[in-house]
């Protein structure tokens, strides 16, 4: 069965956004391999350094401002996020100086909030709710 290896986000700058994936969100850089005008540049979660990365892909193809400010204005996240705590990481994330454009909240089994990356894109963090 096919597996998900790599998915990517474009980015407006690649330093910038390993800075703020890595020393904000808590991802650990995996491959950052020059290749002239850009870098193949991931990241991976610190608890699963062998798992799926995340591309932080330059943002220069004509057609990915437009998709991206459609995303943004929309209110919709590029990625999504797993955490343990949405509540605990928003306010980790808010203490950094992360802006949210959706605080946590409820929504059925999960608990999700979206902040702005700095780099173009919302992002959605999501936790399982206790099944109390």
């Amino acid at each position: 069965m096919p597996r998900i290896t790599t998915t990517s986000v474009h980015v407006d700058d690649q330093s910038e956004a390993l800075d703020f994936y890595t020393n904000v969100l808590g991802f650990v850089a995996k491959d950052d391999i020059d290749l002239g005008e850009a870098r193949w540049l991931t990241v991976v979660s610190a608890d699963e350094p062998e798992g799926t990365e995340l591309l932080l892909e330059p943002s220069d193809h004509p057609a990915v401002e437009r998709y991206r400010s459609a995303l943004v204005a929309d209110g919709i996240p590029a990625a999504m996020f797993a955490v343990p705590d949405v509540a605990a990481e928003y306010e980790r994330l808010t203490g950094l100086g992360v802006h949210f454009t959706q605080k946590p909240m409820v929504a059925g089994p999960v608990t999700m909030a979206v902040l702005d990356d700095t780099c173009g894109n919302l992002i959605q963090l999501v936790s399982p709710n206790s099944s109390d």
